[in-house]
């Protein structure tokens, strides 16, 4: 007897794995389709067009007030809906009303407050707020470390399917070296003890696992900070052991930042933030701040000219001199 076909939102998702992205991107793709599918009136998108994108893309704008690059966000997850899911070819209608885009200048620390902040966090969330600083990396970055991705030798580490699913090298602090080496210790008495149980195995990045089946219970595969309970991959429903959960860090930071007496909006992103401003008053080039960012364009790198500790855009006032 043959199988019913897919629901739409479970074409969506196979699709989505076929193509390797992540399982963050895929959860948030699927809830935009469904909040458009929803918009519509449970209508199927093969019944809507042009207007009907238009229509909620500008809702998103006028009535839930979303910044631009959410709205962005959902108008990649419709399109591929459409040209990737139902391969039906379909162009961002131009009559949608753009969502805000300010202007803001990011938040930097300076390197007395970046310390302030790190005094007041502990153990774990120490080591990594630590990296987010000393190698510039994003929160989910940090989280998705594998103990093979750190090269203690040439003090660098690779970034695996960054923003953009691009892989890039970075620096790794020498002053994290010693605890670097307690924390792949750590991984691997639980790693031991994962694999006693019969378990172990880690989720391993597009078809390597059917590829190299027994490398997924290599030490090097581990999440180089893992959660402290085993949990079924949301993919296959394998008992396995994943990284840390984003809000713990977030959380540690969030309190960190308002026990060091900061009034201004901290988080864990600030961390990269100050991380570039201050390789640029350290007088290094902005391409190599850019390589290390993974910025694509060098313009996004070019922001952090602008928050350089020097006032006024670096200029003197002519009443100081």
């Amino acid at each position: 007897m043959p199988s019913p076909p897919k629901k739409l939102l479970e074409q969506v998702r196979d699709v989505l794995r076929a193509r390797h992205y992540s399982y963050r991107t895929e959860e948030t793709y699927v809830e935009w389709i469904r909040r458009y599918i929803f918009f519509h009136h449970k209508r199927h998108p093969n019944e809507l067009g042009r207007e009907d994108l238009a229509a909620f893309l500008s809702h998103l704008a006028i009535h839930e007030h979303v910044a631009a690059a959410t709205q962005n966000q959902a108008r990649y997850a419709i399109l591929f809906l459409y040209r990737e899911v139902l391969e039906i070819d379909i162009d961002t209608p131009p009559e949608v009303i753009p969502a805000r885009k300010p202007r803001y200048l990011p938040t930097v620390l300076s390197q007395t407050e970046v310390r302030t902040v790190l005094a007041h966090l502990s153990g774990v969330h120490l080591l990594m707020a630590q990296l987010l600083y000393g190698s510039g990396l994003r929160l989910m970055e940090c989280l998705r470390l594998r103990v093979k991705d750190l090269d203690f030798a040439m003090l660098q580490l690779m970034v695996r399917s960054g923003k953009g699913g691009k892989d890039r090298l970075t620096m790794l602090p020498n002053a994290l070296v010693p605890q670097l080496r307690q924390q792949i210790e750590y991984v691997r008495t639980l790693h031991t003890a994962d694999l006693a149980l019969g378990l172990g195995t880690a989720a391993l990045p597009f078809a390597l696992e059917r590829k190299y089946g027994s490398a997924a219970r290599d030490l090097g595969w581990q999440f180089l900070f893992p959660a402290p309970q085993l949990a079924p991959d949301p993919r296959s429903d394998t008992l396995r052991r994943h990284h840390l959960d984003p809000s713990g860090l977030q959380k540690a930071v969030r309190l960190a930042v308002k026990a060091a007496g900061i009034e201004r909006r901290a988080s864990c992103h600030t961390f990269r933030h100050s991380f570039a401003t201050h390789l640029l008053e350290n007088g290094y080039d902005i391409r190599t701040v850019q390589e290390l960012l993974g910025h694509q364009d060098v313009r996004t790198t070019m922001i952090y000219t602008h928050v350089l500790n020097r006032g006024g855009r670096g200029v003197r006032s002519p009443l100081d001199e």
